[in-house]
């Protein structure tokens, strides 16, 4: 990836554009940072505060922010990338240039793939992923599920991310049987699967509710930044007494991503963003499922989740949304061994254990 500018205190962002860009860019540079008219601003404003246009051409427009600009954590980060002109028709972050660590000033994935490797005793194989479902099963009913998954051998159980507080298994029940079932699994089959839960729940909650997901036994938990929160997951990723893996879900992110000449690139979003608020592991549909990525937008993800940026640990990409065990291969091809499988409801489709089971060989043999 070439790079967009030299200054290693400032942060840069490349935007493609459609329609006129000179105005466009003009508009980027000033609503993206004093919302002011230019001319009004004092001089000293118009040169050190405004951002500034590197260069242009008919497909976009390259603009710098300086630090000052996008001081103040996360929040301000994503704020100055795409803030007000996320307001604008035909306007798209395709490709982004942070400042050195010590200007950002962000801690990213606490573990990293290679820190979840360590973790799960995986040091070269893929890692493998499942959901609890169906909603409306009751607790027992998921933990005896997530018990089968742990003794085959899946390595991360997590809530799917509609299980929330609903009345046929209540947050607090599910967690607790469900971590209890996982350990006692894992001590009858030595294996180390790690159970998940979904901190779908009210804002005021989350973090006792993090805490309290640990004190239970959990080995990680399934944040979902569309609906809590980018800067929520960061904070979740921070806390040194909570230091549990996390795993990010894409719920009410697609608005971002899918229309091509608007938003996001599906890397920029899914796998820089992810970093930058702290995610160990990236959910995201992969191409071929129920969902319409294509492989190169897959790829754009997969790049970005490794991409070597100073002071950021890497991600592992995390491909669902409709995979089957037929699948993993093909998968393997577009993602090499540094991924995580999550494949859901089709492990149920015949005998659970046995395609657990199948599943977990079939990445060992790979």
């Amino acid at each position: 990836m070439s790079e967009l500018g030299a200054d290693p205190t400032r942060l840069y962002v490349r935007y493609a554009v459609a329609g006129d860009v000179a105005a466009v860019a003009e508009a980027i540079r000033v609503e993206q940072t004093i919302e002011f008219p230019a001319d009004l601003a004092p001089e000293w404003i118009q040169q050190e505060v405004v951002g500034r246009v590197e260069s242009q051409d008919e497909d976009g427009v390259v603009i710098s922010f300086a630090p000052g600009v996008y001081a103040g954590g996360l929040g301000q980060v994503l704020n100055v990338l795409w803030g007000n002109v996320s307001l604008f028709e035909g306007v798209r972050v395709v490709q982004v240039q942070l400042p050195a660590a010590e200007h950002l000033g962000l801690r990213g994935p606490r573990f990293g793939g290679a820190g979840m490797r360590e973790l799960l005793g995986a040091p070269s194989r893929p890692l493998l992923a499942t959901a609890l479902k169906p909603m409306g099963s009751s607790s027992d009913e998921l933990a005896a599920t997530a018990a089968v998954l742990a003794e085959a051998g899946i390595d991360l159980i997590k809530d799917d991310h509609s299980l929330g507080d609903q009345p046929w298994s209540t947050w607090r029940e599910r967690v607790a049987r469900c971590t209890e079932t996982v350990r006692e699994a894992n001590e009858r089959a030595g294996t180390a699967a790690r159970y998940l839960p979904s901190l779908n729940v009210p804002a005021h909650e989350v973090f006792e509710r993090a805490h309290e997901a640990k004190e239970l036994g959990a080995g990680g938990l399934l944040v979902l930044p569309g609906i809590s929160g980018f800067d929520t997951m960061r904070a979740l990723a921070d806390d040194d007494d909570l230091g549990l893996p996390i795993m990010s879900h894409p719920s009410m992110l697609g608005s971002h991503v899918v229309n091509p000449a608007q938003g996001l690139d599906h890397g920029i979003l899914l796998g820089l963003v992810n970093r930058l608020a702290g995610a160990d592991m990236a959910v995201f549909p992969n191409a071929g499922g129920r969902f319409g990525f294509s492989v190169e937008q897959c790829a754009q993800i997969r790049d970005e989740c490794a991409a070597e940026r100073a002071g950021l640990a890497s991600a592992l990409p995390t491909p669902g949304g409709g995979m089957t065990l037929e699948r993993v291969p093909e998968i393997l091809d577009l993602f090499g061994q540094d991924v995580v499988l999550l494949i859901g409801g089709a492990l149920h489709r015949g005998d659970l254990r046995a395609n657990a089971t199948a599943l977990r060989e079939a990445v060992e043999t790979h």
